[in-house]
């Protein structure tokens, strides 16, 4: 069944996928593409509507990124969001120029009355999120404001004769309260979309395409044990059968008993083709003595390659590798004209040995969310959908020192005794992601009758709805000092318990 299609034409911001996901959230189908596609394949579409993303540029460098000015006469209803907003103003011959103030994060939105269909149901002097130097200072003709801030006479314009419409605000993120509505009245309202696009859909359509492009050719899928590549292996599966073979990497850097979980869920549930390679020694050999972090996650990506092309030799040709690869990870490691915050073991280029024809990655523009949903449609038990997010460097990440073997062990407990005490409370659901972290920081403490100067335990608790931004968990006291009394108690060598209430930005979800 073909469902409804919004387009967004992504110009080179960090938000590009926050947007088609929001439109997702709202059942409709979205793809992104580039800023550069052609009206008339656009028009081949037949899209319900376009909306046209924030970027870094100012639309009247000569080098800034500009869609054909067509587009605004396919007859398509057409959103432009920040640098988007200001592409329409600029195209359609109003004018964009530098802003005495530049606006950043929260504002205060006016609203002109009557609202349009836009603006329908939102009511005025509420909180937009902005995040611009530029202005459009003149409207282009045809075009009407439809709402302004303090510093920008001109933070929404529109042209509903020829289904244009524009807001300088970001709808697409949490700050901006109103923004699911205003989406809502763009897609439902403007584009005439019924919403009936569902997480199935998107399912079934990338397990036919993985079908149709792999053809007869080999597979091998990258396990790191967890949710994202099982939901990777299991939606590959589908689409291959038996031409898949998951191998799952064991580092020795895994939570609690999870690598015979993993091999549990593979063999018994799934009856996939598995490989197990317990290659504890060899990571740990190459990480002793490292501390820098993004030295720890470089050599543990490139061992984990060169132990993947090791395995495939053993296999024979091989065509693809999959890896679990979502969207977070994507932007974290530095897309186009975004900054690195971090590296991922499995974004980005491999290293020369790797002798695989193409890389897949199904997950990767999907959301931490959106890929649980979509476990779940493939028929994964809940409680393996919903296990707690884990990096793919592991516990490599979560311990602040060199890492030995009895540092993996004393971490593994402690965040074992956490996430148990954490489902005991119920609290599981509530949480996008919990887990605790051996800090390099040693303390006095005082056990007994004897001094010790043991290890710090920090845990980290955090809510997110696209881990993109994520704010601490107001954990109840009550089950931190269970958490901390337990862990103190029932793990050698460490001494002391702390609780990390730092939202990201400025800090990151893990702590390396």
């Amino acid at each position: 069944m073909e469902h409804q299609l919004i387009v967004v034409l992504d110009f080179g911001g960090q938000y590009s996928h926050l947007i088609a996901r929001r439109v997702r959230d709202l059942n409709v189908y979205c793809e992104v593409k580039p800023y550069t596609t052609p009206p008339e394949t656009l028009r081949a579409l037949h899209p319900a509507g376009i909306i046209l993303t924030g970027g870094p540029n100012s639309v009247y460098d000569p080098q800034s990124p500009k869609c054909d000015k067509a587009l605004l006469a396919l007859g398509v209803p057409v959103l432009g969001i920040c640098y988007g907003a200001q592409l329409i103003a600029f195209l359609a011959g109003g004018t964009v120029s530098s802003a005495a103030k530049g606006e950043y994060g929260r504002v205060t939105l006016g609203v002109q009355a009557p609202a349009g269909p836009l603006f329908a149901g939102v009511a005025s002097g509420q909180t937009c999120w902005m995040s611009h130097t530029d202005c459009i200072s003149q409207t282009p003709q045809g075009f009407a404001v439809t709402a302004q801030t303090d510093n920008c006479p001109i933070a929404a314009m529109e042209d509903p004769r020829r289904k244009l419409y524009a807001v300088q605000f970001h709808p697409e993120v949490q700050h901006t309260v109103f923004g699911n509505a205003l989406l809502g009245n763009f897609l439902q309202s403007i584009c005439g979309c019924v919403g009936d696009w569902q997480m199935r859909g998107y399912v079934e359509q990338t397990i036919a395409q993985l079908k149709e492009k792999i053809g007869g050719r080999k597979v091998i899928c990258a396990l790191s044990g967890g949710v994202d590549s099982t939901v990777a292996a299991v939606m590959v599966h589908k689409a291959i059968g038996k031409q898949l073979t998951c191998i799952f990497v064991d580092h020795g850097l895994l939570r609690k008993n999870e690598g015979d979980q993993v091999e549990e869920i593979c063999r018994k549930t799934f009856d996939m083709t598995f490989v197990r390679v317990n290659a504890q020694k060899e990571f740990l050999g190459l990480l002793a003595g490292v501390t820098d972090p993004e030295q720890k996650r470089k050599i543990i990506g490139e061992t984990f390659i060169r132990v993947f092309e090791r395995e495939s030799q053993k296999i024979g040709k091989v065509g693809f590798l999959v890896q679990g690869t979502i969207y977070p990870d994507v932007i974290e490691s530095g897309v186009g004209n975004s900054a690195m915050i971090k590296s991922h073991h499995n974004v980005g280029a491999l290293p020369d040995v790797v002798d695989f024809d193409e890389i897949i990655e199904p997950l990767r523009m999907l959301f931490k969310d959106e890929v649980r949903r979509a476990g779940l449609e493939l028929g994964i038990a809940p409680e393996l959908v919903w296990r707690q997010p884990f990096p793919g460097p592991g516990l490599g990440v979560r311990i602040l020192e060199p890492i030995t073997p009895e540092r993996i062990a004393l971490l593994q407990e402690a965040d074992a005794i956490f996430r148990e005490e954490i489902a005991a409370a119920g609290l599981e659901r509530e949480i996008s992601q919990y887990f605790a972290v051996l800090t390099n920081c040693r303390s006095v403490g005082v056990m007994g009758d004897f001094r010790t100067y043991d290890a710090t335990i920090a845990l980290r608790a955090v809510t997110t709805s696209d881990f993109m931004t994520a704010e601490f968990v107001p954990l109840p006291y009550d089950v931190l000092s269970k958490v901390s009394s337990r862990i103190v108690n029932e793990v050698p060598g460490v001494n002391r318990v702390v609780y990390d209430i730092t939202a990201k930005p400025p800090g990151t979800i893990e702590w390396e």
